[in-house]
């Protein structure tokens, strides 16, 4: 296969199923029938693996690949499935941090082309169903799945895991999951399975009764990573303090899988979390590019997790002055967000090239509202450079606001 064939394939991918990351909410399609009919088709390869299925607003890449990276450490042959990718679409499909090569992709696309389905999947559910099929041939011992969006309606709530997590909970795609804390919550929930414990990431006032309840109906035990106690005894080698209860969450799944079907080496947290991007391709959160001045990429991109990123930065962790270059899909909620950008920093409001692009119009207007200290500029790679040109040594400057942003940069 030449790269020419890829490339026709990931464009023939695009453009044959509706892509949320393209085209947004006309490409959303809640709902299990589809996904369950294309497995289907193709011997129902989730009926034979192994899952860990993790769902939430803020975290559950993190923790996702955090235990990916400790089950392949314990020489578990790890299937890792996230979403969605920063330059590469094979990104969201990897065994043992190898992405799935081109050449399975072709031929899982010319299989979709030969069965001729008389419905339109999604993006996503075809995305998911090739992970199966990949983590199936690849003999993976166990499976490590994120969610695309909710839980309850997502096309990854068609497995059935030996273990469910859910990480916090926070405002976000409130056309589709609700505009409440709660509503959100009981469509995360979705994923809870009977008979099957279930870990949450971060216990919230708003959540807890919910996720408690709906176990109860389920006899799923519940556990909660805050009552989970752990000392590390080396200096934490990711940056983010949220990283680190992103990290306790991911130890007690091991733990609790531990004491049922698997027999871990838990000294191997440490080799996990060095070997993190070897082993999952992790990448942007608080990823350092470059120094003097400093510049860090992150993919946050909803309220509480620009909140987190900035107390994190804005704390005494960093020298001199912060740079913002910030853009946004259009659909984010900016009524919550800008209340986040502190007035102490500067800002460089952009647009990407993605079609969901907020306009740096739009975010312009949003902040002259709360009086911000910003310039706007046509491209990211514009307002970098801006960014760089101001910037002293000792500064930091900070990317971030959305995976598109990001992919601009490493395209």
């Amino acid at each position: 296969m030449n790269e020419f064939s890829y490339r026709e394939t990931i464009d023939w991918l695009f453009a044959q199923f509706p892509s949320y990351q393209l085209m947004g909410s006309p490409a959303y399609k809640p709902g299990l029938e589809n996904v369950q009919k294309v497995c289907a088709s193709l011997g129902n390869p989730h009926h034979k693996l192994k899952f860990v299925h993790i769902a939430g607003s803020n975290g559950k890449g993190s923790t996702a690949s955090m235990l990916a990276s400790f089950f392949t450490e314990n020489n578990l042959k790890t299937g890792l499935f996230t979403s969605p990718h920063l330059v590469d679409f094979r990104e969201r499909i990897r065994v043992d941090g190898e992405m799935i090569s081109k050449d399975e992709v072709v031929l899982f696309c010319e299989r979709i082309k030969a069965l001729q389905l008389d419905f339109e999947p999604s993006f996503f559910e075809i995305s998911f169903t090739m992970s199966l099929v990949h983590f199936l041939n690849q003999d993976c011992d166990i499976c490590v799945i994120e969610t695309g969006l909710g839980g309850r309606l997502d096309a990854t709530n068609i497995i059935l895991p030996q273990l469910s997590i859910i990480t916090g909970i926070s405002l976000e795609h409130t056309n589709f999951l609700g505009d409440t804390i709660e509503k959100i919550a009981r469509e995360k929930a979705g994923i809870i399975k009977e008979d099957t414990p279930i870990i949450i990431g971060n216990r919230q006032t708003e959540t807890s009764a919910i996720f408690e309840s709906i176990a109860i109906d389920w006899n799923s035990p519940i556990h909660y990573a805050d009552d989970f106690e752990i000392d590390f005894d080396q200096q934490f080698p990711l940056l983010g303090d949220y990283q680190k209860k992103n990290f306790k969450t991911a130890c007690l799944a091991s733990l609790i899988l531990g004491q049922e079907d698997y027999q871990f080496d838990f000294s191997l947290w440490t080799n996990a979390l060095t070997n993190l991007v070897k082993n999952t391709g992790f990448q942007g959160r608080l990823q350092v590019v470059s120094k003097d001045p400093r510049v860090i990429f992150d993919v946050s991109h909803n309220a509480e997790g620009i909140q987190k990123t900035l107390d994190f930065l804005s704390s005494d962790r960093i020298e001199g002055e912060l740079h913002v270059v910030y853009g946004s899909s259009a659909d984010k909620d900016f009524k919550s967000i800008f209340p986040e950008l502190s007035a102490d920093f500067t800002y460089y409001f952009t647009e990407f090239e993605n079609e969901r692009s907020a306009k740096k119009d739009e975010l312009a207007k949003w902040g002259d509202e709360f009086k911000l200290d910003f310039t706007s500029y046509e491209n990211p790679h514009q307002a970098l450079e801006a960014a760089k040109k101001v910037a002293k040594q000792e500064d930091t400057i900070l990317v971030f606001g959305s995976f598109f942003l990001l992919h601009d940069f490493l395209k």
